[in-house]
Formats: structure tokens, sequence, C-alpha cells
């Protein structure tokens, strides 16, 4: 045992003088490992007589000479003479990388895993072509059980996996050294096996270690696996992604992906595709499964892209942009595949849309609504305040197409309290006054009876035999109450019925529908507004959709393709401002005493949590235990409610309106208070966790308070947020506007965060476009509109490929989409 202990520490003396001995080569530099001769003590430190790190102790603050003088103190100490430091002749690359010598000594308590020459590569089999439609499981390389993996990122055919989007690319000729890294760092690096072993731990389950060097250091890596060992040699260039560790001070991977190098390899010139993963599948798996989906479509890949337009757009060949977007040659080249791919899916998205809008507008005759503007006035004059100047403008626009015989197909967006539900009212007594009824279907119960009293005291104002009958159609309808309402709109009494998804139920019969309005219509999917407006006999109704989600113009442009848009970007005069603030966790306490000096003055509150039940990935607090602490420790003398989306809808329902009642002081909620609860006597929005939401979300939680005439406040509370989340957050502080918001929240977090999850219904069909791409979108609205007006249903016989590519792009959108 004795022995063995000194071949040990005599191993680790060995290793330790051979560092010390590049440190030499290197020039003193104190970056022969990351962290320099601390991250030496730390490894080597048990090993060696405390003299030798002691004449290294201050080395970090030494100039060149002094580091010198120590380095020959420090072997002499090693029982070396000092001309043992001086390095011998750099070794080739399969000898170490830099070291002297060549072979260095095993890693201690390990199974040294023999030095011995890469394998030879195998002879490359030619490839079996494959169309884009056969299954992947038929490649080679996949089979069924990669398959079954594969199929969890949703790709299952061969044309699935060329479409796969990496989400990023690593420029190996941009690679950061490795005595450039930082703990927590997320990169790829690129550097020599030093050492590899099999070492054996106490369960029983070996793992692997090694150390990679480059020409400016070395880090550690383990992988729990011992296979690794077995695959990887001494001398081989490698690969390694992952997040930089740290173990006693010293930067270390843990279980990182890896890729050998081939000998000869052009780095400077590689760019290699980081892909999506899921659980059993690796980078190095996927990355030679493309490759051969590429080798194996080479020369089949049909582009459907008409000729003409994609001369016109200057668009290299689909079968050109696919392999190029994958592994690309150069920058330059991947530009122009990822430009391609973008394109191909805006035009395919813009066709689509703009067919809709056609469709739509061709498969009944629209009935002209026209409102003079004796009537205009009428409607004005009723009303308590003036419109702005946004809301007239948008108001003109709707009655100017509805006056017409085409069908409007009309958006009108605007923030929170412009105004939007009062254009949609004028327009709704336009139609009535002509004759027809209108609907408003809303996604919820509460924001249903809130529209319902809303036009109901509007109309109120007006004198009886012109003011139109308005009802109210939910789940929560009583039969008594239902069979009522159903009768009076089969008959033509009811007007306008406000109401949920209830209105495109069977029973739902109207007799002269001509005006349908859908509020918050990302809620809802494509087919329920289909059924809503098929709920017209003999025409097509004019249809009015609204948002109180501000959409940037891309975004705009890409879901609302078949819609013209109106922005009410102007809020009504005398609005306060809502101040808002970012503060620390530590800074709650203060935030409960805003909270109860609301309550004290007779105003309400709302606190925001991001989650229902628990995660420990995400460390946002249950809005459930959270109601609980505080009404138990926080706010025993205040009466609290509590709102999640798991709760029943009558059951969310009634908590809403019990709150806005004012039975509760505090509703502790979670995003499920975002749209539809107006609550005037609310003055205070607390919300946890904020760097968890989008700014578009957190502006639209804001937007819950000042409804009444009270100053009202909004506190952001962020806990461990990184620098570029709390840069995100604070332009909650700077700023009211929801548009400039919503751009911020495009460009910096994707589309799904305006509208807070995939629950949007937004699942875009876009794989490869970025939203922010203003540009591209717009040429590709262009040449669509431009092949339709020649081409309309696409049946000349250049558009074949086309339109098939065209259907089978929609068939996915419809399939993800709609929630019907």
């Amino acid at each position: 045992m004795a022995a063995t202990a000194e071949t040990g520490k005599r191993t680790k003396r060995d290793e330790l003088l051979a560092l010390l001995r590049e440190e030499w080569r290197r020039g003193f530099d104190n970056g022969v490992v990351t962290g320099g001769m601390r991250a030496l003590q730390a490894e080597y430190g048990p090993f060696v007589p405390p003299e030798v790190f002691a004449a290294l102790r201050h080395y970090s603050t030494l100039d060149a000479s002094g580091r010198k003088r120590a380095l020959t103190l420090a072997g002499q100490m090693l029982s070396a003479p000092p001309q043992t430091l001086t390095p011998g002749p750099s070794p080739s690359r399969g000898e170490g990388r830099g070291l002297h010598p060549a072979t260095p000594p095993p890693l201690s308590h390990a199974t040294e895993i023999e030095a011995k020459p890469p394998p030879k590569p195998k002879p490359q089999t030619p490839v079996k072509p494959m169309a884009l439609g056969d299954e992947i499981m038929y490649l080679r390389g996949v089979g069924p059980k990669n398959a079954a993996l594969f199929e969890k990122l949703n790709v299952r055919t061969v044309g699935d996996l060329l479409y796969l989007v990496p989400r990023r690319h690593d420029d190996f000729s941009q690679l950061r050294p490795l005595s450039h890294l930082n703990y927590g760092d997320v990169v790829t690096v690129v550097g020599h096996v030093l050492r590899i072993a099999e070492i054996p731990t106490a369960t029983g389950k070996a793992r692997t270690q090694a150390v990679v060097m480059d020409d400016t250091g070395t880090i550690n890596i383990t992988w729990f696996s011992p296979y690794v060992a077995r695959q990887l040699h001494q001398g081989e260039q490698v690969a390694l992604s992952g997040t930089v560790e740290e173990f006693r001070g010293v930067l270390t991977f843990t279980n990182p992906e890896w890729e050998r190098i081939e000998p000869g390899t052009d780095l400077g010139s590689r760019i290699i595709p980081v892909y999506p993963l899921t659980d059993g599948l690796y980078q190095k798996t996927v990355r030679a499964v493309v490759r051969t989906a590429i080798a194996a479509t080479a020369g089949q890949i049909a582009d459907w892209l008409p000729e003409s337009v994609r001369q016109a757009q200057g668009l290299i060949p689909l079968g050109e942009a696919l392999p190029q977007f994958h592994f690309p040659d150069s920058p330059a080249s991947y530009h122009q595949a990822r430009t391609r791919l973008t394109f191909d899916e805006y035009f395919l998205m813009q066709l689509g849309m703009v067919q809709r809008k056609q469709a739509w507008q061709a498969e009944a005759k629209g009935a002209a609504m026209p409102a003079d503007g004796a009537m205009r006035d009428e409607f004005l004059s009723r009303l308590p305040f003036a419109l702005t100047g946004a809301q007239q403008r948008t108001l003109d626009t709707l009655l100017a197409e509805m006056a017409g015989e085409t069908a409007m197909s009309r958006l009108i967006q605007g923030d929170v309290g412009s105004g939007k539900t009062v254009v949609a009212a004028a327009a709704m007594y336009a139609a009535v006054r002509n004759g027809y009824q209108a609907a408003l279907m809303a996604p919820t119960e509460i924001l249903a009876e809130q529209h319902f009293r809303t036009l109901k005291r509007l109309f109120d104002q007006f004198p009886a035999e012109q003011r139109p009958y308005v009802e109210l159609l939910t789940g929560s309808t009583r039969v008594t109450q239902r069979r009522p309402v159903l009768d009076g709109l089969q008959k033509g009494v009811v007007a306008i019925l406000v109401g949920t998804h209830a209105l495109i139920e069977d029973p739902v019969v109207f007799a002269n529908l001509g005006f349908v309005v859908v509020d918050e219509q990302h809620r809802f999917g494509v087919g329920q507004r289909a059924r809503l407006r098929a709920k017209a006999r003999n025409i097509a109704p004019h249809m009015l959709v609204m948002t109180a989600t501000p959409i940037p113009r891309s975004l705009a442009l890409t879901l609302h393709g078949d819609l013209d848009v109106s922005t009410i970007d102007e809020l009504p005069p005398g609005r306060t401002p809502i101040e808002t603030h970012v503060i620390q966790g530590d800074e709650r306490e203060r935030a409960y005493d805003t909270v109860r000096d609301a309550v004290a003055a007779g105003n309400q509150a709302f606190i925001i949590c991001p989650l229902v039940e628990e995660s420990e990935t995400l460390e946002a607090k249950s809005a459930v235990a959270e109601h609980k602490r505080l009404q138990e420790t926080v706010f025993p003398e205040l009466s609290l409610g509590l709102l999640h989306g798991k709760m029943p809808p009558r059951t969310k329902d009634r908590v809403m309106s019990a709150f806005r009642d004012g039975t509760y002081h505090v509703l502790v909620a979670t995003s499920v208070v975002e749209v539809g609860i107006d609550v005037p006597n609310a003055t205070v929005m607390l919300i946890e966790g904020a760097d968890r939401f989008g700014l578009s979300q957190l502006h639209q939680f804001r937007g819950r308070v000042g409804r009444g005439s009270d100053a009202s406040i909004c506190l952001l509370i962020a806990d461990d947020v990184s620098r570029t989340g709390r840069e995100r957050i604070m332009l909650m502080e700077s700023t009211n506007d929801g548009f400039v918001l919503a751009q911020a929240d495009l460009e910096m977090r994707g589309p799904g965060d305006l509208f807070g999850t995939a629950q949007s219904g937004y699942d875009l069909p876009l794989r490869v476009a970025a939203l922010g791409d203003t540009r591209t979108l717009e040429q590709a609205r262009f040449a669509a509109e431009a092949l339709l007006a020649a081409d309309p249903h696409l049946m000349h016989a250049e558009h074949t490929a086309l339109r098939d590519r065209l259907d089978h792009f929609w068939s996915r959108e419809a399939g993800a989409g709609d929630k019907s």
C-alpha cells in the first residue's frame, strides 16, 4: 500500500513537472491551465511538498523574470534540476499538443486507456437515394429507436429532417480559447485530448475523466459514462459543447457534447450546426443523420418556387439552400440559404392569407350597410365623451367599408383602455339601423358580461325607438333564460347578441346576422371564428376582430394577412399614467405596505404569480401556496381571493365577479387575469417573478389597474435576474406604450411572449423565418399578391408544384393552430 501511495505521488509530481515545463515554454503567462497557479495548487498541492507552491504563492503578481525564478525554485523543490523545466521541442499533434515529455503520466486512481492511434475510417458505402416524404426510420443510421426520438422533435420524414432548424451554428474560426472561458458560459471549444481515463467510482459505475488542451490552457472534463474513454483517444482533436462549470476553483465541463474532428479538417472554414435535442438524442447523431439525408436527397429536391419569382427575388435554388442551411461553406453561404428558406415560409403564408381573404369575400355577397353623417352624429351625440382622433379615423374606415357590398374583414388593435369597444359599438349600431343583427363573441364569461353591461349602459342613452335590444348568452345562462333569448334572436327581436363560445352552438339561429365582432380573437381558433360567421344567411357578414395586445407590423402581416388592420394608438385624455417600478426581492415588504395603504384608502390590489404548481426549474411561486402564505402571515386582516387556470370556468368567473364587487381586498392570481377583468377600484398591481413574463404580458397585467379615477401603481418583483433580463424589464418603467413593448418582446423573445404562451392560438407554421425580418416579409407579400393577381387559383401548369406545397403548408398550420 505504501509503495502504491508513493507511486501515486511520483505520478502527480511528474504531471506537475510537465505542466510547469509547459508554463515555461509559454513565456510565463500563468495560463497553462484555466485558473493559473491557484488551479494547479488545488489539483496537485496534496501530492507534492508544501514548499513547491509556497515558492509559487505570488506567481500571478510577478513579472516575467520573477516568474522564471519561481519556476526554477519549484523545480528544485520537486527534486529536479532547474534545466528540466527548460522546454524541449514542441511535440507533434499526436504526442500531446505542446507538452514535453510527449506521453503524460496516468491519472491517479484511474484505469488508464492505452494511447492508441485513432481507428482508421471505414470506407463509406454509397447512400441509398430517398425522397423527402420517406420515413426517416429507413435512413441509414436511424432505425426504429432513433426514429422514435426524432418524432419527439416532430421529425418523421426525410423532409422534416432537412427542415429541422438548428438552434445556432458554431463557427470554428471564431471559437474562444480555453484561457478565455468563464463560469456559466455556454460554449463550443476545440482542443486536443491530453489525457483520458476510465475512473471507477464507489457505486461501481465507472465514469470518464479527461484533460483537453489548446494553445492557451487546459480544462478538465467529466462524463458519467465509461464509453467515452473507449471511443476518444489521447492526442485526438475534439470539439466540446456545454456549460462551463467549476469544481474546487477549477473550470470544468460535465457531460459535454463531443465530436471527434478528423485529421486534416480545416477548422478556419468549418461551421457546424447545433440542433435542438431530446433525451437520448445527441448532437453528433443528429449531425450525422442530417448529413446522410443531404446525401440521400442530392439532386432530387424539386424547387417548387416558380423560377420567375426566384429570379426576381435573387434567391438560390432550394437544392442548394437546404445543405448550406445546415453545413454552410461560409457565413455568406448560410445567409443566402436562410434568406431563401425565410422567403419560402413568408411566401407560402402570404399566399394562403391572400387566398383566404379572396375566398371569404367571394363565398357570398356582402351586405351594404350605409351610414350617413346623420346616423354617425346621432350615435356620437349620445356618448358622454368625445372620441379621440384615432377612434374617429378607425370608425370612419369601418363605416366606409360597411357601405360597400364587399364583406369587411378588419382587425382593430389598440392598447388597453384605448376605446376599441365604443368603435365596435358604433359599427354594430350602423348594422342594426340597416336592419341586420350583430354578434360579439368574447373568450370568457366575465369579459362577455362586461361587454354586455357596457353596451347596455351605452344604448340606454338612446330613445326607445332607436335603442338596440342587447342580450347575453353564455354557458352559465340558465335554461329558463336561454329559451327567450334564442326565440328573440330567431324572430329578429334581439338586435345584438353578446356571448362566449355558446354563440356558435347549433341551437343559436339568427334571423338576419350581418355583423360579427370577435374580441381578443387570438383566444379563438380559425374554425370557431368561421362557425360564427357561418351563422349569417345568404350573405358574408362584415367581420371585425379586436385585440388589446399591440402587434408590430411584421407580426400583424404574418398573423393577419387576411385582414386589414386599423390601429388605435391614442388613449383618451385625462387618464393618469400608471406609475411602474422594478424592485428587488428584498424590497417585498415595502411592496406589501403599498398594498396595505391602497386597501386602507378603500381600493383593491392584484398580486400576480407565474405558476399554479411548484416548479424547481422555474423557481416561480405557486399561486396556491402563495395565497395561503399571504393570507395567513402577511395580510391576515384582509380578505384575499384566489384565481388560477385550473379552476373550472364558472368558478373563475365567480371569483372575478366577487373581486369586482368588493368581496375581496386582494386577488392572488396567475395570468388568467391578463385579459378581461375590469375593476375600476383596483389601484395596485404587484407582479412576482416578473422576469418570467414577456413585456406584452406585463403590460396587459398593468392595464388591469388604472381603470378608475385614482392614481395607480405597478410593482415588478424580479429575483436573481440576469443583467439582460433586468434591462428588458426596466423598459416597463420607461414607457406605457404597448407598441414599443410589443416590438421589444418580438425582437428579444419571439412572438410567443406577445400572447403569453402557445395557448394564444398562434402556433405559427414558421420554422426558419424570424418575425423581425420585415423586409423579407413585405417582399413575400408583394410577390404573393402579384402572383395571385395573374393566377388566383394557381392553376397554371408552372404553378402545380407550388400549389401542392401550399396545400401541405396550410394543412400543417390548420392542424396546429385550430383549437375548434
